[in-house]
């Protein structure tokens, strides 16, 4: 009996610390990590993008038939 006290004194304690350390992680009100995003300067728009484009009408949609039922 005393045997199986020895042999699960380490577990219990590597068991409490690693609880200890969740229960930090998971109660604590402030994040201590910031977003990977947080920090940088926002996303700017690309002015001119829509007169590089291909010269021409946009392909339409094929309008006559309609689409076919489809399976469920």
């Amino acid at each position: 009996m005393l045997l199986v006290a020895v042999l699960l004194l380490p577990l219990l304690s590597v068991l409490l610390i690693v609880m200890d350390r969740v229960e930090d992680r998971l109660l604590d009100p402030t994040p201590s990590k910031r977003r990977h995003a947080a920090g940088r300067r926002p996303l700017r728009l690309v002015r001119g993008g829509h007169r590089d484009a291909a010269p021409g009408p946009a392909p339409e949609a094929d309008t006559e038939t309609p689409p076919a039922p489809r399976a469920a």
